[in-house]
């Protein structure tokens, strides 16, 4: 078991705490970007084990454990390979379809990703309301992830989604709320609650993963809509609300990327579904 998830190379006292030095040469002098973020940057590298890693260094955030030398806070990940769910969601031009019905020609080769057909969008939904039920009520200390949102989904093998960039609140197990000073999240995708001075629960989690789940349904950004306010009658879930239950035309919001792909016998059920759970 513990090789099968990778648990042989943690030391006893917990993860490993790299050197400055180490993590420096591991990237090249952090030579190669991978990806920003509003908490720093993003560096690819390689360990002396030959694990390929993705390597943040923080910016702007205070308080924590101790800092390596130079004054630096730098986190070491695992390397995910296919990257972020939102590079597949709202691509920067057309792209080539995984179940190869049709070729379009990409701007560039930096932007060639495939297109996540039905079925692939289905299983990451299902994997991230599971990670999200395990932050909220299985693992050993309650956490609020405070962000969720297509770029803190990465996608591994086979597509399988992993919840990244979490642990901005973590509180004791039996509490079930907190008072933050600052909102925390990105807009389309925050919870009500953060704007008022309710309490906020795991229910600010679950709203932004129904954003979410009408994302991967309509390849549409929520912040994109011409109304991305509660009250607005454009509003992600109100739009999708009228178009599939009340006015019965699923076709209206599905992404026009694989819109043609859509087989109602072998897709209404699970779309049905992600709609009404987001809603």
């Amino acid at each position: 078991m513990a090789r099968s998830f990778g648990l042989e190379f943690l030391p006893a006292g917990g993860p490993k705490r790299f050197t400055y030095a180490e993590l420096q040469a591991a990237t090249d002098n952090f030579s190669n970007p991978i990806g920003k973020g509003s908490f720093g940057d993003v560096y690819k590298g390689e360990l002396g084990d030959h694990r390929v890693v993705a390597v943040k260094c923080l910016k702007n955030v205070t308080g924590g454990d101790a800092e390596p030398e130079k004054g630096q806070k730098i986190l070491v990940y695992e390397l995910v390979p296919n990257g972020s769910l939102d590079k597949y969601l709202f691509p920067a031009s057309q792209i080539p379809s995984l179940d190869k019905q049709e070729v379009l020609i990409p701007r560039s080769t930096d932007s060639l990703k495939p297109i996540l057909d039905w079925n692939i969008r289905y299983r990451i939904a299902l994997g991230v309301a599971r990670a999200i039920a395990y932050l909220h009520e299985e693992c050993l200390e309650w956490v609020l992830h405070c962000d969720i949102k297509p770029e803190n989904i990465l996608l591994g093998e086979y597509f399988c989604p992993k919840i990244s960039d979490f642990g901005l609140a973590k509180l004791r197990k039996k509490e079930d709320m907190v008072s933050m000073s600052m909102a925390r999240g990105t807009r389309g995708y925050m919870a009500p609650e953060w704007l008022k001075p309710d309490p906020v629960t795991p229910k600010a989690d679950v709203y932004s993963f129904g954003m979410v789940l009408l994302e991967l349904v309509s390849g549409v950004r929520s912040s994109n809509m011409q109304g991305s306010l509660v009250h607005s009658e454009d509003w992600h879930p109100r739009w999708a609300f009228d178009k599939v239950f009340k006015d019965m035309k699923m076709d209206d919001i599905l992404d026009r990327q694989i819109k043609h792909c859509f087989d109602n016998r072998l897709h209404f059920d699970f779309i049905d579904r992600m709609v009404k759970a987001a809603i």
